[in-house]
């Protein structure tokens, strides 16, 4: 059997790699992205795709996680996390804490780079757990997303127009807290749309990565089509 290489950066199969399509945004506020395991081996993955485009941001692979840890990475450098997830209907099945009100202070333009923006990466189902079994979570105040645009994703089927990829809710989130400008939000959008373009079946870039593998092995890599990216679960149902 032939050894499937894959891409160390995108972790996606070399044929399939998408880091061509990458483009570093700076960005005003640090993201936190959370990821169901599910997710993360997932060909339909919007979150590591946006890890890749915004530096400084961190994702983290788990569901039940280590509390010490998880409060490090919510308070490291002193910044004050805030969860990006919606209002959302009581289930006796993973009943949650109601969560603090997010304080105006927190969200204005002085004060956006001590703010750290959380995003819980899988189905509604699975962030829903997330957030049941990592208590630190329900405990941050929450950043509701207003006049959302139509989703542009079309991969997955959405049950309403307002619910988005992770990608495309964290720019949303972003671009209402003025923490991204016109242009950095168009940017980041036109990636997403040439991913989702490679998805749709034409050929996928070359895998820049691939010159650091032996001759034989480049020869393994036939052409395919990218497959698309995960849910962000509290914006997009499945």
């Amino acid at each position: 059997m032939k050894k499937r290489f894959n891409c160390p950066r995108c972790l996606r199969p070399c044929s399939h790699c998408f880091c061509p399509l990458v483009q570093p945004v700076a960005c005003g506020v640090e993201l936190l992205i959370l990821q169901h395991p599910l997710e993360h081996g997932h060909a339909k993955n919007t979150a590591r795709l946006l890890h890749l485009c915004l530096p400084g941001s961190r994702l983290e692979v788990g569901e039940c996680f280590d509390p010490a840890q998880l409060a490090q990475w919510l308070v490291a450098a002193d910044k004050r996390s805030v969860l990006l997830y919606p209002p959302s209907a009581p289930d006796p099945q993973l009943p949650l804490h109601a969560p603090p009100a997010l304080p105006a202070l927190w969200v204005q333009a002085a004060q956006l780079q001590q703010l750290r923006l959380v995003v819980l990466d899988g189905t509604w189902r699975k962030s829903r757990k997330l957030l049941y079994l990592n208590p630190l979570l329900q405990a941050l105040p929450r950043l509701p997303l207003v006049d959302l645009p139509a989703s542009q994703y079309r991969i997955r089927k959405a049950q309403q127009a307002h619910q988005l990829s992770s990608f495309e809710a964290s720019v949303a989130a972003l671009v209402q807290l003025h923490a991204l400008g016109g242009a950095q939000a168009d940017g980041l959008q036109a990636v997403f749309q040439a991913r989702l373009g490679a998805q749709s079946g034409s050929a996928p870039p070359r895998c820049s990565l691939r010159t650091n593998k032996p001759p034989y092995a480049r020869r393994l890599f036939g052409a395919g089509r990218l497959c698309c990216l995960g849910l962000f679960a509290g914006h997009l149902h499945v």
